[in-house]
């Protein structure tokens, strides 16, 4: 027998198409970022390999375990980027866009001895 409580049940949860299309947004941004975070090491490893001489006028720390700290810095940068971008920040995947422009810039004049 059907009561009339059963006939008024609203679903828990409601989908509507705009939130599939941010949830997508979201995870693309997230997935950009872990690629960009990918290029960031490689180009930072570049660089601290390269004996430039303004590697020789950074801190006593940037040395510290060999590069190791500053490349920790890199993943802290990148892990923080994704989480706030994973939980409601997808604007940040064009900031960390343009961090990754300049590091590409900075390791470009670098590598390229144009410093």
């Amino acid at each position: 027998m059907l009561q009339h409580d059963d006939c008024r049940k609203v679903p828990v949860e409601r989908l509507f198409q705009t939130d599939k299309r941010i949830r997508n947004f979201v995870t693309m941004a997230i997935v950009l970022i872990f690629f960009l975070g990918i290029a960031n090491f490689a180009l930072h490893k570049a660089v601290l390999e390269s004996d430039h001489p303004l590697l020789g006028q950074m801190p006593w720390f940037v040395h510290m375990l060999g590069g190791r700290l500053t490349m920790a810095t890199e993943f802290m940068v990148l892990l923080a980027a994704m989480m706030l971008v994973a939980n409601g920040w997808p604007a940040l995947a064009w900031a960390y866009l343009i961090y990754s422009g300049l590091n590409a810039v900075a390791a470009w004049l670098i590598l390229g001895d144009r410093i």
